[in-house]
């Protein structure tokens, strides 16, 4: 195990390393000994297999469709998949040598996939298990849920459904209960209606899904009261956007969010002209991670939140070229470019005291 910052080194006894299996953070002002979990979340830009589902319309990701989908072409990206994933929250200044404890993927084809992720050589040695329900989506993607065991025991999962107007089919969002080192959690893994056709035509399309989650999660805190949850998703909004601030009412500043309130660190970040997708040169931070209240109170002895990051390193980056700057996507129309995601995957980092 090593500390989370090198400048102040501070040696735990034997007994918290062997027991705990988390890196140690030493902070310079306070010497107080910290665990460390990381949640993230990816949009994998069509990550489909290459078997032909006639349930969902995939034909344009098989070896006769218009992408001619081969097996070489699904290792190549199912490795850099892989790659993003056991890089994320390993690197930073904040290092977790596990990389994400929970992790939110949205377009996800099928348990195929999944497998075959977890199972990949980057990924094998941490376990990873995962929650996944096939929804309805037009285009036979979903959300899923991996999670560490050695972090994260599920309790419950199911989907939730996000009836549109008409007979669109959107992606279902994935609710999972569990414990993250003993304490109850909820995750809701999110991938909103797109803004294909234009932002103001669909926004009424994510404000309904936003109205799914907000309903579910309000009965969670009518039920069992005050509870720590956290939102993953690409909501196809930015933090700014009605779906966020005014339907789950997310607050970008920490001391104004009320006791059954949700706190969105990545509105900051946004205003700073960051971003986790570019479109016509303009950043949008598409994908966040939104938490509730209790998250908040740094002096409890549960995790609190810490920091929230976008992972953008250069090599997902495109550095020649007309989309130099942009995250190196997978596809340019039916063109394979060999990248990883036109999305940035994006993470917090949790913290909890341990006691010697």
């Amino acid at each position: 195990m090593k500390p989370f910052f090198t400048e102040n080194v501070f040696k735990p006894t034997l007994w918290w390393l062997f027991c705990l299996n988390f890196p140690i953070l030493a902070s310079t002002q306070t010497k107080q000994v910290y665990k460390t979990a990381v949640i993230a979340f990816y949009n994998c830009e069509n990550f489909y297999d290459t078997l032909n589902d006639p349930l969902s319309r995939d034909d344009e990701f098989t070896a006769n469709g218009e992408k001619h989908y081969t097996a070489n072409i699904y290792a190549d990206k199912l490795e850099k998949i892989a790659t993003v994933i056991a890089r994320i929250g390993t690197d930073a200044k904040i290092k977790n040598p596990d990389g994400p404890a929970i992790m939110g993927l949205a377009e996800i084809e099928n348990k195929n996939v999944l497998n075959d992720l977890i199972t990949h050589p980057l990924l094998r040695n941490r376990n990873y298990n995962y929650v996944h329900f096939d929804s309805k989506d037009e285009r036979g993607v979903d959300v899923a849920l991996l999670y560490n065991p050695k972090y994260f025991k599920v309790e419950e999962s199911k989907p939730l459904f996000v009836k549109m107007r008409g007979y669109y089919y959107t992606r279902d969002i994935l609710w999972v209960k569990g414990r993250l080192d003993g304490e109850i959690i909820h995750i809701y893994v999110n991938h909103w209606p797109s803004r294909i056709g234009g932002e103001e035509q669909t926004e009424a399309s994510r404000i309904i899904a936003a109205r799914v989650l907000k309903d579910h999660m309000d009965s969670i805190l009518k039920a069992e009261g005050s509870q720590k949850i956290v939102i993953v998703g690409d909501f196809n909004d930015d933090p700014v956007d009605k779906s966020i601030t005014e339907i789950l009412k997310a607050k970008e500043n920490a001391d104004a969010v009320p006791m059954f309130g949700l706190f969105n660190p990545f509105s900051n970040l946004y205003k700073k002209g960051l971003g986790s997708i570019l479109n016509r040169d303009v950043w949008s931070l598409f994908d966040q991670i939104i938490v509730s209240y209790p998250w908040l109170n740094k002096k409890q002895n549960g995790f609190f939140f810490y920091q929230s990051l976008i992972f953008n390193p250069a090599f997902l980056t495109e550095n020649t070229g007309r989309y130099k700057g942009y995250p190196m996507r997978t596809w340019d129309g039916n063109t394979y470019r060999g990248g990883y995601s036109d999305h940035f995957p994006v993470y917090i980092v949790l913290l909890k005291p341990a006691h010697p």
